[in-house]
């Protein structure tokens, strides 16, 4: 018959190994990955998890998978919160760049598909004319080919095509020009796949300008065309 001093040592030997075994099979997060493999301990309970009791990211992309929209992404690719590819949107209102024909808009101005809040006026700038004449510069093509692709994309839109000069020569000049300038960038658009009745042109001569004439760079700012949203 054991001794009191032999039922205390086989007491404290009892719960020395129960011990041990609670530290070799704790989970404490309970996410099936044991305490001593675990890297992430505190994972909320039901969240799944990797081999290292991390959140799970199939992707490789940094967005767990309970979060990830586009599980699919592929590896080393630029992806937002969502895990879905990340569109450059410099101005940070919701329209990508590459769409975005307003790319300065300030924050919180609501904007409209264009990236333009809804009374602005687009200037398509960066469209040129060879000096004195209606004859577009290549590298307004560029552009021009962007505002096509993205009236066809938003076909309830209508826009007016608005040319302006700066005030060397006569009035009466500068506004047969300015018209001539929307014609062509019109024609240019429907040209591209722009639905002819969706657009109008008019020009406006030296009499909206938007800088100072007395500079050539304020002068170089008063020659545009615009879009204007009906």
């Amino acid at each position: 018959m054991a001794t009191a001093s032999q039922l205390d040592l086989l007491k404290s030997a009892y719960e020395d190994l129960k011990a041990k075994f609670a530290d070799a099979t704790a989970d404490s997060d309970n996410d099936g990955v044991l305490d001593k493999k675990d890297k992430c301990p505190n994972t909320p309970s039901g969240t799944e998890v990797d081999l290292s009791g991390c959140f799970a990211d199939s992707d490789k992309d940094g967005v767990a998978n309970s979060l990830d929209k586009c599980p699919a992404s592929p590896e080393g690719s630029a992806v937002n919160d969502e895990g879905c590819p990340a569109i450059k949107d410099t101005d940070k209102d919701g329209v990508a760049d590459k769409d975005d024909l307003c790319p300065a808009s300030k924050q919180g101005e609501t904007v409209n598909k264009f990236g333009c809040t809804p009374t602005e006026n687009i200037n398509l700038k960066g469209v040129t004319f060879a000096t004195g004449s209606a004859t577009l510069t290549s590298s307004s093509l560029p552009i021009l080919n962007r505002a096509a692709k993205i009236l066809i994309d938003n076909p309830a839109i209508k826009v007016e095509i608005a040319g302006h000069t700066d005030n060397k020569g006569l009035a009466a000049v500068n506004k047969r020009l300015s018209q001539r300038r929307a014609n062509t960038v019109m024609k240019y658009l429907i040209k591209k796949g722009v639905k002819a009745n969706r657009l109008s042109a008019k020009g406006y001569g030296e009499s909206q300008p938007i800088a100072s004439n007395k500079t050539e760079s304020g002068r170089a700012t008063n020659r545009r065309v615009e879009m204007k949203i009906k």
